[in-house]
This record gives C-alpha cells, structure tokens and sequence, in this order.
C-alpha cells in the first residue's frame, strides 16, 4: 500500500496528527512502528466512545504497526487531572486490578488480542526511588505545568492543585520513554502529556513520537462527553436491543460524526448521507436506524443487529411492549394506607438511579403502571405482577413478596 493510501486511512477521524511529515517518515522505515495506547483503569465497564482510540489502533494494527496497549495500573494511583476542576480520588490497588481485567476483555472486541501487547505500568514506574522520582521532575518547570489549559484555570480561581497532578504528565511520559514509542494515540484532552512526552524523549536521546488525537464523542444528550456518570453512554456490553435503542435516541447533528468514528463506512458514503440530511429529503430516523445496525453489528454480529430493529420497530413505531421484560421480585414496607413510595420502587428495581430522578421521571409524565400513565408518588401494593415502564425504553415486571 502507497504511503498516501496508508496516511488516508489514519487520518479518518482524526482531530490532530503532530507531525504528518514525521509520520510520513516513519511508515517509509522498513519496521513496524511501536504505537502506544495507554488506560487507566479507573472504571470496570467501557463505552463506544472509549472505542474511538481501539478503532485508530485496530488500522494501524492491519497496516502492520505493533500496538501495546499499557494498562495504567500505577498512574491511575495518581489519577489523571486531564480535564478535571478539581482532585481526582485515588483508587486502591484492588478496584484497579479488579477493572483493568474487565478492559482488555472489553477492548479486544474491536483490536486483534494475538498482534496486541498487553503490559503494567507498574513495571517500570514502580520501581522508581525517590531519587529517580526527583531526577524525573526536574525534566519539567511549574510553568510549562501551568500552561496546561486545567491547571491555568484552577490555579486563577485558586482551586487547589496537589503536587502528585503534576507527576501525572511525567509519569506518562515516561511510559513512552521506556517502550520508545513511535506513536502515541488518545483523545485530544491528552495532548499536553503526549507533548510531555515528546520531549522527555528528546531528553533521552530518543526520537520524539508522533501524536494523534482523537476527538472526544458526544454523548447520548448532544452536549456532553459520553461518561457513565452522566448517564449518556452506549456500553460496549450493553444488550443489543437496548444498544440499538440508544443510538436511535442521539441528536440528529450527531448522526454523520458517529458515522465517522463508530462504523466502518466509507467516508464518501458518509459525505453522501450529509448532504442527505442536509437536504431535509430522507428521514434522520432512516440513517440512525443503518447507523444502530452497523454499532450492533460490530460488538456482537449482524443477526442480533437485526434483531433488535425488529424490536425496536415493534415496541417505537408500533407501540407495543417488549418480549422479554425482566421480571423482579421486591419487598418493600407499606404505609399506613397500605401504600408504597413510588420513587424508592423505581430505585429498587434499578428502573432509575436515585429516588430524586424517580420524582422527577414521576412529574414529567414518564412512568406508566400496566401502560397506563400514573402521576402519584404513592402506588397501592398489588397482589398480582405489574408492568412498570420509565420512559420510552425501560421496562420491568415487578412482583411484591
């Protein structure tokens, strides 16, 4: 393949590459490039935007590149200040071992495990003395750290920035020093420690890697990153139909970047639905109904794709209810009416999160009881099983011991 075929194929997608000159001359040397992804293990359960990197890495995998994958088992001990307004919580040395199983199970659903090297960061960073420690930090001024567009502003608004943040960067960095990285690759909140890192490795006499950004994907509200603590996520182990049924509920300006980043269409397939919804002429639902089957396709297979739009037409367009409702049994107390608390229900049967997201779901007219729409905090106990159904895509039985 031409270097120019080869450079087309990075770049898609892409937010940032520094240097493209520096790539071009590293796909001419007669060796596969060592790309670096590095992850800190700081939750057990993975999104499709956390996939937007494993795809970038899966085409370099195919272009021959050797991808190690480093598993931040000891930075994510400091925690990474990329794009926080305050201290990240450390996490113990179990939760991260115990998350950073889950990962590499999750990841290699897009990457190819036999051509992915898999190493700790512990390794070679856990047994630094103090005085290497030291060494390392006198590579890096506080005012090149300040720079950093988090640390600028929560140093002008006097929040508080512990010293171990600023390790963060040069412990990453020196992730890179260690394996002589060729590329590193991430999403673009990384880029100053990936700049870090170029030029620790400059101070080792080492070739500084080339960095590719990503950009950071949206959520399922439009606004936000997707984050499991926003709640606007689509796991990578979500069910099928309940992965389907979310992609179908993003806005519709995010459809072409989803495109992009989440499928392997081609770009000048994606360039024509653009103009397409441009153009105002086809449904935005036709596009994310294709958008939904090529996602499920790619974390589970094409059957199950199939599946769920069938089910999703069934239960959305038809207005029917699902065929598999999961079917819960709870015990709760009773008051003097023999009433129960709606909201802490709807907690208990895991339909929301908390009781004040139950009262909010309640009020917005969101909950119905055996479809029918019930705007009470106080439920009757019944003596036979219910349908409860919050929103448009949640649903349980709930039968009361």
């Amino acid at each position: 393949m031409s270097i120019e075929n080869k450079m087309k194929i990075i770049r898609r997608g892409t937010d940032e590459i520094i240097s493209e000159s520096l790539l071009e001359e590293r796909l001419k040397l007669e060796r596969p490039l060592i790309v670096k992804y590095g992850a800190d293990p700081t939750a057990a359960d993975l999104h499709i935007g956390h996939m937007v990197p494993m795809r970038k890495l899966r085409d370099l995998q195919k272009l021959g590149h050797q991808i190690i994958f480093v598993i931040g088992d000891f930075t994510a001990s400091i925690g990474d200040p990329s794009g926080k307004s305050e201290t990240r919580k450390m996490l113990s040395k179990e939760q991260i071992l115990e998350n950073a199983k889950t990962y590499q199970e999750q990841v290699f659903k897009v990457l190819d495990k036999s051509k992915t090297k898999v190493v700790y960061n512990s390794t070679w960073l856990g047994g630094m003395s103090f005085a290497d420690v030291i060494r390392l930090s006198s590579k890096y001024t506080v005012a090149r750290m300040i720079e950093r567009d988090d640390f600028e502003k929560r140093y002008k608004s006097n929040t508080p920035i512990s010293i171990h943040e600023f390790l963060y960067p040069l412990a990453q960095a020196q992730d890179s020093v260690h394996l002589k990285a060729d590329i590193e690759i991430g999403g673009s909140d990384q880029k100053f420690n990936f700049l870090v890192a170029r030029d620790l490795q400059r101070e080792a006499g080492q070739n500084p890697q080339v960095v590719i950004t990503l950009p950071i994907l949206e959520g399922l509200d439009g606004k936000q990153k997707m984050s499991k603590s926003l709640n606007n996520y689509i796991g990578i182990t979500d069910k099928p139909k309940d992965m389907y049924g979310k992609i179908m509920s993003i806005p519709d300006e995010l459809i072409t970047k989803y495109f992009e980043l989440c499928t392997d269409i081609p770009l000048e397939e994606i360039a024509e639905i653009n103009n397409q919804l441009k153009d105002g002429k086809t449904n935005p639902r036709d596009f994310k109904m294709r958008l939904a089957r090529e996602i499920v396709s790619i974390y589970y297979d094409k059957n199950q794709a199939n599946l769920s739009e069938k089910e999703f037409k069934k239960v959305f367009q038809k207005r029917n209810i699902p065929s598999e409702i999961e079917e819960v049994k709870v015990e709760l107390d009773v008051d003097e009416h023999g009433l129960i608390w709606l909201p802490k229900l709807l907690v208990e049967v895991e339909l929301v999160s908390s009781t004040s997201e139950g009262r909010r779901m309640i009020k917005q007219n969101a909950v119905k009881i055996n479809q029918q729409q019930f705007n009470e905090e106080k439920l009757p106990k019944a003596d036979e099983k219910i349908l409860i159904q919050v929103g448009k895509r949640r649903y349980k039985y709930v039968v009361f011991n």
